[in-house]
């Protein structure tokens, strides 16, 4: 059961990166999703879960997909985003889910409104010379929602049925 947790380790640290990169340029390489369902993958074998468990855990991630590229089709989140939102719901399952999606929510709201002021404002100087920040501070750019999808994760992550599973079993 133990090693497990190195499935849990690649989540956390796709997580960041993911996070990371769509801060930086608005996008989260496809890599990182395929690294987390890899990691899923290596998780299942590992912790062991059963069969009937990983179906509902393929189909959670399938039904986030769908919403996912539904709320891209309308031009509300970007197509990183929610194959991201589909890779995090495959490890959550339905059970964590609806969890999730609120703390995401609360966490994308409150990035967006961050950004929102921040963009009123002129960058400093010294501030004003990184690429990123400059994306960052554009306002015809969208808001790296990545970052509310990775954060939401961490703060539910303790509570949910496949942490217990590894580290309180």
């Amino acid at each position: 059961m133990i090693m497990a947790f190195i499935p849990f380790a690649f989540l956390l640290a796709l997580l960041v990166v993911a996070a990371a990169w769509d801060v930086a340029s608005f996008t989260i390489p496809n890599t990182l999703q395929l690294g987390l369902v890899l990691a899923f993958i290596a998780f299942a074998l590992l912790a062991p879960l059963p069969l009937s468990v990983v179906g509902m855990h393929v189909l959670a991630g399938l039904t986030a997909l769908a919403l996912g590229f539904t709320l891209f089709a309308l031009g509300y989140v970007g197509g990183g985003d929610a194959k991201l939102l589909a890779a995090v719901a495959l490890w959550l399952g339905f059970g964590d889910l609806p969890a999730y999606v609120l703390v995401a929510c609360v966490f994308g709201g409150a990035l967006s409104l961050g950004i929102l002021m921040m963009r009123k404002w002129p960058l400093p100087a010294p501030l004003a010379r990184q690429n990123w920040l400059l994306r960052l501070h554009d306002p015809k750019a969208g808001v790296p929602y990545g970052v509310a999808l990775a954060a939401g994760l961490f703060v539910i992550l303790p509570q949910t049925d496949v942490y217990l599973r590894v580290f309180a079993g």
